[in-house]
């Protein structure tokens, strides 16, 4: 279960996250499931809708799932300035329910990492293989334990562009490859005075064969593994994990 609201954090999501190379993400997915052959597609922890958008415009037939509900405000907001129709629903990875005959799902932007229990994220993945229809596909990227047990750890990170400034400490977590982000935001004001809100979040990995093992047990035929929006397999370095599964 994703453990913050993203209350205010939303609002800044967006601006934080502009290095994200999203249409690779698109490629990645359009590149094995192509629209024609794969048009219904499940985006689970779709934030503010930014990859929503992007597979809408790809003419994929496009829901979104999302724990938050202000995360889901910003992106109806989008959806709606683009013209963009997309069903938007609260719900937790791992509840879900409602869906079938799926053809792709996404778990974008290692959203998957914010469920920390292993039962939930083993759910998680069951009521996908559920939900997804014979020869259906899952897509989905984690941060490696490289970067979690390594990167993380040199915080603090600090970031400001003259409207927003953030102050972002780290510490490990009480279970292995876990990891406490605590962040300060500054948001600049019309007034030009800063607005301070803090936030917490907690992230959890787990080694990629534990992944591909949890996948092939619950059903899915061919398991996938890439790092670094590369086609290349995993190194001792890599920093993010790319997942392709196909039921």
């Amino acid at each position: 279960m994703i453990n913050s609201s993203y209350e205010r954090f939303a609002l800044v999501y967006d601006q934080l996250m502009q290095d994200i190379p999203y249409d690779q993400y698109v490629n990645w997915v359009k590149t094995y499931a192509p629209q024609e052959q794969y048009p219904k597609l499940l985006d689970i922890g779709c934030g503010t809708g930014t990859l929503s958008l992007l597979f809408h415009q790809q003419d994929y037939n496009v829901s979104g799932i999302d724990l938050s509900e202000d995360m889901l405000a910003v992106a109806y907001e989008r959806l709606q300035a683009h013209g963009a129709s997309i069903p938007l629903f609260t719900m937790s990875m791992d509840e879900l329910e409602g869906f079938s005959d799926l053809d792709v799902v996404t778990i974008p932007i290692d959203s998957i990492n914010y469920v920390p229990q292993v039962d939930a994220v083993i759910e998680t993945l069951k009521r996908i293989h559920g939900a997804l229809r014979e020869g259906g596909q899952l897509f989905f990227d984690v941060h490696s334990l490289f970067k979690m047990d390594h990167i993380f750890m040199e915080s603090p990170f600090t970031y400001d562009d003259g409207d927003i400034t953030y102050l972002w400490y780290t510490e490990p977590g009480e279970f292995e490859h876990s990891v406490y982000h605590q962040m300060t935001f500054f948001l600049k004001e019309e007034s030009g005075l800063f607005e301070r809100f803090d936030e917490e979040h907690f992230q959890r990995t787990f080694p990629a064969d534990m992944y591909v093992q949890w996948l092939k047990e619950i059903g899915f035929t061919q398991v996938e593994v890439t790092a670094d929006w590369t086609d290349e397999p995993p190194t001792e370095e890599s920093e993010r994990i790319f997942i392709r599964a196909i039921k």
